[in-house]
């Protein structure tokens, strides 16, 4: 099937797929099952086998997945059997969270620069790397053939970081600035807005006991 018809759902999912496989694989485990996933990420054993068919024929009956076969296959479609470099603009707090955490992925993907515009944070280092100014951007990216860039600078630099980047030639963009950003058709960008997501916790706190109250003010027969 062509990679335009599968949905984003989809491609969400197999990472999180990605993942528990390959905790399988450290704990030496050879095969697992759909029902066997589907219990562990709270997920649809058949909603998971439909996901993996969109991609190829990846499992035997009645004996279920290769765990390391599966694991190949999957970083196969993620394109994570290759490097993928990325670029991080904005080295405040949460850029050098991002920074730091770098080191432990074992993923192919990596951030191999971080740029500000901040005089004072140009040349300090992060994680080995040394923050760049953002006049170094464009030929960094072609220098170091960076695809994807992370954005973590405030919402009033944004667009203008991703006009930027997508002028220096990166492929896709992850936004963590809590802003829409307008980017050309052929770039991919994607929200990481974890304040919305925090706030929108908020509307489930304490919403079974709302109902309950609400239940218990009808009006009696």
């Amino acid at each position: 099937m062509k990679a335009e018809k599968i949905s984003e759902a989809v491609v969400r999912r197999l990472p999180v797929y990605l993942r528990h496989l390959t905790e399988l694989h450290k704990r030496e485990v050879m095969t697992v099952s759909s029902q066997e996933l589907g219990q562990k990420l709270d997920l649809n054993p058949a909603q998971i086998r439909k996901d993996l068919a969109y991609f190829g024929d990846f499992g035997r009956k009645g004996i279920g997945y290769d765990v390391s076969y599966l694991i190949e296959k999957i970083r196969h479609i993620l394109k994570l059997d290759r490097p993928i470099n990325v670029a991080l603009i904005g080295a405040g707090n949460l850029g050098h969270a991002l920074s730091n955490y770098n080191m432990y992925l074992k993923e192919s993907m990596k951030i191999v620069a971080v740029f500000d515009s901040y005089a004072p944070k140009v040349g300090t280092q992060i994680n080995k790397l040394t923050v760049q100014p953002i006049e170094e951007l464009k030929p960094t990216v072609r220098e170091k053939n960076i695809r994807v860039g992370i954005i973590t600078v405030p919402d009033s630099e944004a667009q203008r970081v991703a006009d930027q980047l997508v002028e220096a030639g990166v492929e896709a963009i992850l936004n963590f600035a809590p802003t829409v950003l307008k980017v050309p058709a052929d770039v991919r960008i994607h929200a990481a807005d974890f304040t919305t997501d925090l706030l929108s916790l908020a509307y489930y706190l304490d919403n079974g006991k709302e109902t309950e109250t609400h239940d218990n003010d009808k009006p009696s027969d």
